[in-house]
């Protein structure tokens, strides 16, 4: 028990639009270790981004728990969900989030200035391959370079947590391949626990684990002894 990082139990989230209401998600249960590399994997409307969004702090279930290191997120009230976010979860979406008239290193400092613990600025953008191109402003940089800022920016705040929501859905395949080699070098690295969210099947193939969701359910857990490295991903 004391290498679960987080655990959800029967949890359950229904949106209600007019008469009409759906079903999210409905009793999903699991329990992410720390250290993990975690891929849920599912179609558009499967419940991924909603069970993502609870976990992150981001939203509230309608029925069950989800529980960080013995706490339960229900129990907490906007500034403990603030501070949980802040201090526990790094997020990483599908598009970069970055602000235009600031350069790389000053979006990465942003998240540094309002966290307490964090890590050194320039040694994250050198870990993500960007210490060069540290003063550079997201227009002058690629797709995949912004989005390797984000995730120094998330990482920065040395979170116990990455959640990446389609980290690659905006970017080309060779570009993807480059940004999840430094997901899971920072997994690695620094022993941060990740959970990708995709509908991609080969994002699946480097993870520990690959968790399925169908219908607001979780299907499957398949384990994956051998993750393969991206380059060796046939998308």
């Amino acid at each position: 028990m004391e290498r679960v990082l987080i655990r959800t139990e029967d949890l359950s989230k229904i949106y209600h639009m007019g008469e009409v209401s759906v079903e999210a998600l409905r009793d999903a249960n699991l329990e992410i270790y720390k250290g993990e590399f975690v891929v849920i994997l599912g179609p558009s409307g499967s419940g991924k981004s909603t069970l993502l969004n609870i976990i992150g702090g981001m939203d509230t279930p309608t029925l069950g728990k989800a529980i960080f290191k013995g706490e339960e997120l229900g129990d907490l009230d906007d500034n403990g969900l603030t501070r949980y976010r802040r201090e526990n979860i790094g997020f990483i979406f599908q598009f970069y989030n970055l602000l235009p008239n600031l350069t790389a290193r000053e979006n990465v400092e942003l998240v540094t200035d309002m966290s307490s613990d964090t890590l050194d600025v320039m040694e994250v953008l050198d870990k993500v391959g960007l210490k060069d191109r540290a003063d550079h402003f997201p227009s002058q940089l690629s797709g995949g370079e912004q989005q390797r800022v984000a995730v120094a920016r998330a990482v920065a705040k040395n979170p116990e947590m990455l959640l990446c929501d389609e980290p690659t859905g905006a970017l080309d395949n060779t570009t993807g391949r480059v940004v999840l080699r430094v997901l899971k070098e920072i997994n690695e690295s620094l022993g941060k626990t990740v959970l990708v969210i995709t509908h991609n099947a080969a994002i699946a193939e480097m993870a520990d684990r690959v968790l399925y969701l169908s219908n607001g359910r979780i299907a499957n857990i398949r384990t994956i002894e051998n993750p393969i490295d991206p380059e060796r991903i046939e998308w």
